[in-house]
């Protein structure tokens, strides 16, 4: 009897040691996997605030260039040859029809709004629709109902008298299965094929997009209802990261209003997030210069807008933080801080909200 209990014994001090040993395997694994991306060899940049205006102006026009050389050999811009394809006549405004060649691969179609009652040089709002995966629509986000408000955008700018442009991106709207696989091809797989195409030839895809939006630029500053020296661009989440990147490579766009999209890279790879945003996203090199805090800077002094949802995934709070504290130095450094504001909304996640468009409209009919 003794004897089997002191086997019995020795097999559950067995069992236990087994048992722990696999406990302990299965939680390394845990860990193992939830262990956050780290790459020792590669050392992330540090975003140094500069001591004075003229050492800021320095390094502004070395971060426009290192953005102009991770965009690759992009052609010059042509000047944008538009052919207006119809009008339309609505309450209170004219819609026309238009197209362009890019010069390089793709004919961009867009739709300009032209209010009855303005100005005879009135403002510009180019305004920039999301990506979202609805690759069906694109610039016709201008009329989205029950959005921003109860009949979309375009109805309220036009009301405070601003002439409005939109295109279509690559894979978008009438562009979607125009990609260089033809008409069978669209929506995902198209925008890589776009994506795959362009690294071939040493090209960003993200540079070809913000090419075409400073075509669109182009077109908008010529009009003659406009005055070029108050041009506004705005959107959200795609249409935000296009509204930031094209005022920060280009001066005249004099008011910018970027929402749910102002996103540090670093954060969401540490985040493991990097499947938030869609390839167009993602500009090669990129991160062995400078994060997007550098690339908002450069909008300083002109007047910025950023809105955020606490809650957005895909624009982590922390980076959001970070982000706007840097714009805040910035702005500061020229004197000029009452031009940036920030809104961070508690609850809100990846979206554009009522409150958010009453926002943006303020800020224009201060700024612009």
């Amino acid at each position: 009897m003794d004897k089997n209990v002191k086997l019995m014994k020795k097999y559950l001090l067995l069992f236990s040691l087994l048992l722990g040993f696999a406990l302990s395997q299965n939680l390394s694994a845990q860990n193992a996997s939830t262990t956050p991306y780290h790459d020792v060899s590669f050392q992330y940049p540090d975003f140094v605030l500069p001591t004075s205006v003229k050492a800021w102006e320095t390094r502004r026009k070395a971060i426009r260039q290192t953005i102009k050389d991770c965009f690759g050999p992009l052609p010059a811009r042509p000047k944008p040859a538009v052919k207006t394809l119809r009008s339309e006549k609505r309450p209170g405004y004219t819609i026309e029809y238009f197209e362009f060649f890019n010069g390089m691969d793709a004919t961009v179609p867009g739709i300009i709004l032209i209010p009855e009652q303005r100005i005879p040089k009135a403002p510009g709002i180019l305004y920039h629709h999301y990506h979202g995966g609805d690759y069906a629509h694109g610039k016709d986000e201008l009329f989205k109902p029950n959005w921003v408000n109860e009949n979309g955008p375009a109805e309220d700018l036009v009301k405070q008298g601003y002439v409005v442009l939109a295109i279509d991106s690559y894979a978008f709207g009438e562009r979607s299965g125009k990609g260089p696989n033809g008409p069978e091809e669209k929506g995902k797989n198209e925008e890589l094929t776009w994506a795959r195409i362009n690294l071939l030839k040493g090209r960003s895809f993200w540079g070809t997009m913000v090419r075409d939006d400073q075509m669109a630029l182009d077109y908008l500053c010529s009009r003659p209802e406009v005055d070029p020296a108050r041009i506004g661009a705005v959107g959200m989440s795609m249409g935000c990261l296009r509204s930031f990147w094209l005022a920060a490579v280009d001066d005249r766009v004099k008011v910018t209003v970027a929402v749910a999209c102002i996103v540090h890279n670093q954060e969401l790879i540490k985040l493991g997030r990097m499947g938030s945003h869609g390839i167009y996203y993602y500009v090669q090199d990129l991160l062995r210069y400078f994060d997007n805090e550098a690339v908002l800077a450069c909008i300083a002094p002109r007047p910025l807008l950023t809105m955020s949802g606490k809650a957005d995934r895909m624009a982590p709070l922390e980076g959001v933080q970070y982000i706007n504290g840097t714009l805040e130095k910035i702005y500061s450094l020229y004197g000029k801080s009452a031009q940036f504001k920030h809104v961070e909304y508690e609850g809100v996640g990846h979206e554009y909200t009522p409150v958010m468009w009453k926002e943006t409209l303020a800020f224009f009919g201060t700024k612009l």
